[in-house]
């Protein structure tokens, strides 16, 4: 199994084995991260291999600034603004590639634009560090519940890795927000830690979402993704027997006395907390053994519009399409 090393521990020996083209499960404050050189073909296919992804769905490059961004990607006056606005933090552009990007094509999927994110603390240091990009899809089996914890991380792709850095728990536990700024343009490819309303009250533009059927241009796109081993069944408000139960708020569904185990995403009603919680919550229930998940309903404004984006691909039918992060 791999090491788990406390990421105060943990610096040097992630560079050293990052820039010898190891891939590092990494704690960011949006979820842990499987990181890898992202000018590295032999790093980036490393990933794609622990994850078992599908090569045609696209990573996010992890840069440590500005400027890093700039050397790889065309930043318009608006991309500019949300980058300077937004990070460090959960938000990654889907921008115009820079010819001669050093950035391997496995990472773009082949296409012309590049997804980039600035990260808070750790991985942002570690990019510093090494001079280069890193490509970090999330830390788990491709189509899987995303790991918030490097306990997580350790039961799903302990074996197929050599190290973790526990950092702990994520502070955002959502996948960071895609959006893809072009001709004064901003389409939400996928949400996450950033309410979409607050990039559409900094820019003044309504922000588009794409058609249903639109090709995959980002991670988190496909329609079966995030799921457990359980069934979900979404919007419940009545438990059946032998269903364990996903609450939110104070108010129960009916039935909720015989579900074989139940979690709360938030007693409160609060959605920043219910997104820490997802992914954590998903997994213990998933783990009891429970065919089916029953799931309370969850308001679709703010951050409950990217918590209701992850339960409704995490409750798609699994023929539906590969699923991968």
């Amino acid at each position: 199994m791999a090491d788990i090393v406390p990421e105060s521990e943990a610096f040097e020996r992630t560079v050293e084995m990052l820039r010898g083209g190891h891939v590092v499960a990494v704690p960011t404050e949006t979820v842990y991260g499987l990181a890898g050189d992202a000018t590295s073909g032999p790093a980036v296919a490393a990933i794609f291999e622990a994850k078992g992804r599908p090569r045609f769905n696209p990573l996010i490059c992890h840069v440590t600034s500005l400027e890093m961004a700039e050397t790889h990607a065309e930043f318009s006056p608006l991309a500019r603004t949300l980058a300077e606005k937004f990070w460090p933090g959960p938000l990654t552009l889907v921008l115009p590639l820079k010819p001669g990007s050093p950035i391997h094509p496995l990472v773009t999927a082949g296409l012309q634009t590049v997804a980039l994110r600035m990260p808070k603390g750790f991985v942002a240091r570690l990019a510093g560090s090494l001079g280069f990009p890193l490509a970090a899809p999330s830390a788990n089996s491709s189509g899987r519940i995303t790991a918030t914890t490097a306990a997580a991380v350790q039961a799903d792709l302990g074996s197929r890795i050599d190290m973790i850095v526990d950092g702990g728990q994520c502070a955002v536990g959502l996948e960071s927000t895609i959006i893809k700024v072009e001709e004064g343009a901003v389409t939400v490819l996928r949400p996450g830690g950033l309410a979409v309303r607050d990039i559409e009250s900094l820019t003044g533009i309504a922000i588009a979402r794409p058609a249903s059927r639109s090709p995959v241009e980002a991670p988190g796109m496909l329609t079966s993704h995030y799921a457990p081993h359980a069934a979900l069944r979404l919007n419940a408000n009545i438990v059946e027997e032998g269903e364990a139960l996903l609450g939110f708020g104070p108010v129960r569904a009916a039935g909720a006395g015989k579900a074989a185990a139940f979690a709360n995403l938030s007693e409160a009603g609060d959605l920043r907390e219910a997104a820490v919680n997802l992914f954590s919550h998903l997994n213990v229930l998933d783990s009891t053994g429970a065919p089916v998940i029953a799931v309370e309903p969850v308001p679709g404004e703010g951050l409950g519009e990217a918590i209701n984006d992850r339960l409704m691909r995490a409750a798609a039918p699994r023929d539906s399409g590969q699923a991968a992060h």
